[in-house]
């Protein structure tokens, strides 16, 4: 085995290490908040019935079939993936001609497929390939982009004393980043906190992201799953592609949540060239093999992309499965199915806020639990940071068989009427057990 250098063996993924060590506890009573899926209220997943219908309508069409799909992806997925990204058809005519899209595995992929991109063409010196995330982010954020020979900083992001956004230390670290860094934002239900910039928020940061000639990459997994509004929950992309209108914006999209095709692994990345990509007649010059300039040549430069995103699919995919996105793009196309689908969204993101709410009075009204606990209220989306700690998170899956992060991040979606009166037990009994033992 000399052919190796030394490989150490990693721990555990968290979050499967998590389910794993949930599915070997033999205690009849047993509440998830980790692995962050949609479950109903009888904690079981949930198959989106707009889905249910596609899927029906897919398997009677006598045209059906598993060929392969081209190398970019599903056509009708991808344009209809974008629509519904900005779900406002005049922005939609804005960018379309402008904007080079792939279909991915789910968001992960997404976000390889970006940093495999970046890495290769955006303009810096191998040892300046920085990208901000936020303290604390998803993750998979992280190993990605250190996978792909990035160096990956953090912006100031969660204030664990107030449980609020640190909006003035994370508009201080944009500022002062070197020109042109990549800034990976959340686009909306912020992982792992739930926390959200307010609209206004998002004006400083996206004025801060234009004065400094930062790069944006959005990532986009919980649109419509949050607030149950698929134009609601997009307000951040618009409005970022509104102000950097002459920059390049980057955006990794998952159907994971939003259709409930987790295992499907639909999604889609996005490269939104600026607006002198629209406003350039077609090039008439000869085509060569010469990488064209931009500014010379927009047309081509944008075929050149295409030409890009074709070979990271190529290479690393072949091209990218096909039923799910085939299911996809039947929801996000029929008007009917696309009906039943925002009322699906609106069905999870309803009883997911009752879960915050329910939970939220338990801890205050109920168990009158130390603290503060409207944080839980007014965050957003499937998660909640809840603000326990290390220690207290433990203690909640030894003593109670509550699972969650150990950064406290709780799945809301895991709570529904049968559990969430003794997860709000659970959590009275080890913030007492906690603040008795620092006496």
């Amino acid at each position: 085995m000399s052919v190796f250098k030394k490989i150490n063996k990693l721990p555990p993924d968290s979050l499967f290490g998590l389910k794993a060590r949930m599915s070997a506890d033999t205690r009849k009573f047993k509440v998830d908040l980790g692995i962050g899926a949609y479950r109903d209220n009888s904690g079981k997943p949930w198959i989106l019935p707009s889905i249910k219908s596609a899927e029906k309508k897919l398997q009677e069409d006598p045209t059906f079939n598993h060929e392969y799909l081209p190398i970019a992806g599903n056509p009708k997925f991808v344009d209809a993936a974008l629509q519904v990204l900005v779900s406002d058809d005049a922005v939609y005519r804005q960018i379309k001609d402008r904007t080079v899209s792939a279909q991915t595995l789910s968001g992960t992929g997404a976000l390889h497929f970006a940093g495999t991109f970046l890495s290769r063409f955006i303009n810096k010196a191998p040892e300046d390939k920085i990208i901000y995330v936020s303290d604390p982010t998803w993750a998979n954020h992280k190993q990605i982009f250190e996978l792909l020979g990035f160096q990956v900083k953090t912006y100031p992001y969660w204030n664990p004393s107030t449980k609020s956004l640190n909006i003035n230390e994370m508009l201080q670290t944009i500022n002062n980043a070197s020109s042109g860094s990549i800034f990976l934002l959340h686009a909306v239900a912020h992982n792992p906190t739930g926390l959200d910039p307010t609209k206004e928020q998002w004006n400083l940061i996206l004025d801060a992201i234009k004065s400094k000639q930062h790069f944006p990459l959005f990532d986009i997994a919980y649109q419509g799953f949050a607030s149950g509004s698929l134009v609601e929950d997009s307000y951040s992309l618009r409005l970022g592609i509104q102000k950097l209108s002459n920059s390049p914006i980057m955006i990794c999209q998952s159907f994971a949540k939003n259709l409930g095709l987790y295992g499907e692994r639909v999604g889609a990345v996005h490269l939104i060239l600026p607006e002198i990509f629209s406003k350039h007649p077609a090039a008439t010059a000869v085509k060569t093999n010469v990488a064209p300039d931009a500014e010379e040549d927009p047309e081509e430069f944008k075929e050149a992309v295409a030409s890009q995103f074709k070979k990271i699919t190529r290479s690393e995919l072949s091209n990218p499965p096909a039923y799910g996105s085939k299911v996809a793009a039947e929801v996000l196309t029929d008007p009917q199915l696309r009906a039943q689908w925002e009322q699906d969204l609106k069905t999870m993101s309803s009883r997911i806020y009752s879960m915050r709410v329910a939970l939220r009075d338990a801890l205050t009204n109920k168990y009158k639990t130390p603290g503060n606990w409207d944080h839980i209220v007014k965050q957003i989306g499937m998660f909640s940071f809840t603000g326990l700690s290390k220690q207290e998170v433990q203690r909640l899956e030894e003593k109670h068989g509550v699972y969650l992060t150990s950064t406290g991040r709780a799945s809301v979606a895991g709570l529904n009427e049968n559990n969430v009166d003794f997860t709000a037990q659970a959590i009275d009994e080890v913030v007492r057990y906690s603040l008795n033992q620092k006496l």
